[in-house]
């Protein structure tokens, strides 16, 4: 009977350690679960407050929208007439070289390509 008792305490001991081990695993989800809380809340927090500063710099820099829209608008329009006005200033030009590059064409044929050319022909016969 001794034996039968040392059994059954074993597995009443085996049971509670279960028991012991599955409380654990669940009290480390929900510790999991509100860390997991409390960060979303401060990155949250953290966002906002970024917000809040990114909407606030950027209405100090940049004024009120119409200004900056008409100021771009201006400015835009400025650089575009001045490439249009480089564009034609130097369209003549850059005909110019795409000719003379073009008829630039040099007929010397490399002694590498010669050489395999008689080759191939030496081949063929």
């Amino acid at each position: 009977m001794n034996s039968n008792q040392g059994i059954q305490e074993l597995m009443a001991a085996e049971t509670r350690a279960s028991q012991i081990v599955a409380e654990a695993r669940v009290g480390r989800g929900e510790r999991l679960k509100q860390a997991k809380e409390e960060a979303d809340a401060v990155i949250a927090s953290f966002r906002a407050e970024k917000e809040v500063e990114f909407n606030t710099a950027l209405l100090s820099v940049s004024g009120s929208d119409t200004q900056s829209s008409s100021a771009l608008k201006t400015q835009t329009e400025a650089e575009m007439t001045k490439m249009k006005a480089d564009f034609d200033a130097n369209a003549g030009k850059a005909l110019q070289v795409l000719l003379a590059k073009c008829c630039e064409v040099d007929l010397d044929v490399p002694a590498a390509r010669i050489r395999s050319a008689q080759k191939a022909a030496a081949a063929g016969n």
